[in-house]
C-alpha cells in the first residue's frame, strides 16, 4: 500500500514540475515579447523624432537660403545647442526609463 502511495506522490511532483515549466515558459515568453514591444516603440519613437528634426531643420535652412554665412552658423550653433540640450534631458530621463521599462517587465502578474 505505502509503494502505491509513494508512486502517486510521485507522479503528483512530475505533473507539479511540468506545469511549473510552463508557467515558467509563459512568462518568458511575455517578458520576451513586452521587450521587442518596448524596443520597437522606441525605436519608432527615435525615428518619428529624426524625422521631426530633419524637417524642422530642412524647413529653417530653406527659410535661410541665399542668406550670407553668419545665418548658416547661426543655424548650425542653435541646431547643436538643441542637440546638447536633448542629449543633457535624456540622460537625465535614461535612468527612471530603464527603472520603470525593468519593473514593468520582470513583474509578472498572476
Amino acid at each position: 500500500m505505502d509503494s502505491m502511495r509513494g508512486q502517486g506522490g510521485i507522479q503528483m511532483l512530475l505533473t507539479a514540475e511540468q506545469e511549473a515549466q510552463q508557467i515558467v515558459y509563459a512568462a518568458r515568453n511575455v517578458k520576451t515579447t513586452r521587450l521587442r514591444q518596448a524596443k520597437e516603440e522606441a525605436e519608432m519613437e527615435v525615428t518619428n523624432y529624426r524625422s521631426h528634426l530633419e524637417a524642422e531643420y530642412k524647413q529653417k535652412l530653406s527659410e535661410t537660403s541665399g542668406s550670407s554665412d553668419s545665418t548658416e552658423k547661426r543655424l548650425e550653433i542653435e541646431t547643436e545647442q538643441k542637440i546638447q540640450h536633448l542629449k543633457k534631458a535624456a540622460s537625465q530621463v535614461s535612468p527612471d526609463v530603464i527603472a520603470m521599462l525593468t519593473k514593468y517587465i520582470t513583474t509578472i502578474k498572476t
